[in-house]
């Protein structure tokens, strides 16, 4: 039996909602395709300490989580668009959140797994 997948678009909104519950700002840079794009999210700790660029991934059951993309430490700002750039010439249905919190906190509720 296949699991059924939330749109893209659905679960980007629900991400936005799930920050501001949490007095956390997100927003979403780019959009995707609205049914099956991906989704990136960049963690930016502003002055606090670099940024992360989060990517979904399934793990080796299948199940939702999520891999640092620009690897286990922040990165600059400028590295982090860099990647985001980097994927998008892959993949044009991408979607990109960014949130932005000096303590490094997001709602994910997935798993993040070391990148």
């Amino acid at each position: 039996m296949t699991e059924a997948r939330l749109k893209a678009r659905l679960w980007v909104q629900a991400l936005i909602r799930r920050c501001m519950t949490e007095d956390i700002f997100a927003a979403v840079v780019r959009a995707g395709d609205h049914d099956a794009g991906a989704v990136l999210v960049k963690l930016n700790r502003l002055d606090a300490g670099g940024c992360t660029v989060f990517t979904q991934i399934r793990d080796r059951d299948g199940q939702a989580a999520w891999l640092r993309g620009t690897g286990p430490e922040p990165v600059s700002e400028a590295s982090a668009d860099d990647y985001i750039a980097r994927q998008l010439r892959y993949d044009e249905d991408l979607w990109v959140v960014e949130i932005e919190d000096r303590a490094g906190r997001h709602p994910m509720v997935e798993p993040v797994i070391a990148g």
